[in-house]
């Protein structure tokens, strides 16, 4: 199945009704060197941290994902997969602090019953807010009926008050990648449909360039850019070959089934590979 739509990853600078493609600006697909420069470096102080968030050998590098349903059941197949490889620092403890039917307005409320239960999971597993220094965050509105561009800028200023939450409640946060829907053309409901699903993504985009273009010049806010992008015209390769297939996701067409969930997993695995600000703190030095 296919909705005729390009991958921003393709578009690059050209543009779907008037706005141009590309994860970044100008249509391109990397980031600006001095904004990347930035990351790497920020990438370079994340290192355990004991419970008061001082650098301790014994310590912690805390990382979890921020998001939905969709975002859960990915990072969970993540973890297995990260735990499974011999290279991953033993200091890095991965933790699934996504919830099922949270939307990013949701998310985007303070005080509200998402934080209560993220502050539950890092209870669980005995980290302290001080020991969160990367995250991984994956949302979208639901049902929102206004159409383009107005969704997409409205999920921009959601990303941006979930930012500021996190920078908040997580005084250690370095650095927070950000991903965007998958497919959404074998939805068999109102919450992820297309094009809706592909449109989202601009508003990924259009946070990220609010933050490459006004830096945070005391690093009190963390260093934010895309994490792996995710959509594909359904059964139309992207030029990574990648594809969606009906079996990637459950009867709804909406939730990953566990192969798709797996397929991103693996996604994210290799992103943190290759991402020049991740591969100093994701990997142990020893291996």
């Amino acid at each position: 199945m296919s909705i005729d739509l390009t991958p921003l990853t393709d578009l690059g600078s050209a543009q779907y009704l008037g706005f141009a493609g590309g994860l970044y600006p100008n249509g391109k697909n990397s980031l600006p060197s001095a904004y990347e420069e930035a990351g790497v470096a920020l990438g370079a102080t994340v290192q355990p941290l004991d419970r008061d968030g001082r650098p301790s050998a014994s310590g912690k590098i805390a990382m979890i994902s921020i998001g939905m349903s969709n975002t859960s059941q990915q990072f969970s197949e993540f973890i297995r997969l990260a735990e499974a490889d011999a290279r991953k620092n033993p200091s890095l403890v991965m933790i699934d602090a996504a919830l099922n039917g949270a939307a990013a307005t949701d998310i985007a409320v303070p005080f509200g019953e998402y934080w209560t239960y993220v502050d539950r999971q890092l209870q669980r597993r005995e980290i302290s807010a001080a020991q969160v220094q990367v995250a991984w965050l994956k949302t979208a509105l639901a049902r929102d009926p206004h159409g383009f561009p107005e969704n997409a800028r409205l999920l921009q200023r959601a990303l941006r008050s979930i930012v500021e939450i996190l920078s908040t409640k997580f005084p250690q946060l370095k650095l927070v990648y950000v991903s965007s829907r998958t497919y959404g053309g074998y939805s068999q409901s109102d919450l992820s449909p297309e094009p809706i699903a592909y449109e989202s993504a601009f508003g990924v985009k259009w946070f990220i360039e609010e933050r490459i273009n006004n830096p945070s010049p005391d690093r009190s806010i963390p260093w934010v850019s895309w994490g792996p992008y995710l959509w594909v015209d359904g059964l139309t390769p992207r030029s990574d070959g990648l594809i969606w297939e009906r079996s990637d996701f459950e009867l709804d067409g909406v939730h990953t089934s566990q192969q798709g969930a797996l397929k991103i997993a693996m996604m994210l695995l290799e992103f943190f590979q290759k991402d020049t600000a991740a591969n100093l703190w994701f990997f142990s030095l020893t291996i």
